[in-house]
């Protein structure tokens, strides 16, 4: 079960990969293809010194996979919140400057999710093809990547060509990945132990909390309407 759900994160990864590209231009989809192939070709020799139960062990490492949903969390955050500021710059005529460079630093954030899944991708090709030289693997593997980036992309954009329609179906398997991530991370346990009793002070200290603030924020709206 983990391992099917390992892999749909993987194969939405690397779509989502993709999709970020069709945002972008031909010359800048051109580099990040020439990088990943790179990484492909410059990781070849950690790659075969992998082992399917090394990775079987770090799928099922907890503090690993812990510190892994950490990292996905803040992709996926950093990719919702580019959707979010991308709708926000395009829907109103006056943005504010930070606003504006936020959503361009966004905009030229590719993610880091994708190396992970290109040397995972890559090790377990070394695995389905045992006859073959390491080296020839990885050049291969590196040229598919070459040419697949820019055709997927050319890809969806043929598929999809309205802007709005990808940055929703960016933003909601964005939001699959982070759901996915926590499934996948937590592995059957929970972080902390659970308990049959209710603490009630701390419960009506959170209430507490949630109508104050709710006060409040009503308050400060009234203000500024006014």
């Amino acid at each position: 079960m983990m391992d099917t759900i390992v892999w749909i994160l993987i194969l939405i990864t690397a779509f989502n990969f993709l999709l970020k590209q069709t945002f972008w231009g031909w010359t800048a989809t051109s580099v990040a293809a020439i990088i990943m192939s790179l990484f492909v070709v410059l990781t070849w020799e950690y790659a075969i010194e992998q082992s399917k139960t090394q990775i079987a062990d770090w799928l099922a490492n907890q503090s690993l996979m812990l510190n892994t949903s950490v990292v996905l969390t803040v992709e996926v955050s950093l990719q919702m919140a580019f959707c979010l500021l991308s709708v926000h710059v395009a829907n109103i005529s006056q943005v504010k400057r930070r606003m504006r460079f936020a959503q361009r630093l966004l905009y030229w954030f590719p993610g880091v999710l994708f190396f992970p899944v290109l040397f995972f991708g890559l090790t377990q090709l070394i695995f389905a093809l045992p006859g073959v030289a390491f080296r020839t693997v990885a050049w291969g593997f590196a040229i598919a990547v070459l040419l697949l980036i820019p055709l997927g992309r050319w890809g969806l954009r043929w598929l999809l060509p309205e802007t709005d329609l990808r940055l929703e179906l960016f933003f909601l398997t964005n939001a699959l990945v982070a759901v996915l991530g926590i499934v996948a991370t937590v592995n059957g346990r929970t972080a902390v132990e659970g308990r049959a009793t209710v603490d009630w002070l701390a419960l009506a200290g959170c209430i507490g909390i949630f109508v104050v603030g709710g006060i409040l924020g009503l308050l400060r709206y009234r203000l500024r309407k006014r």
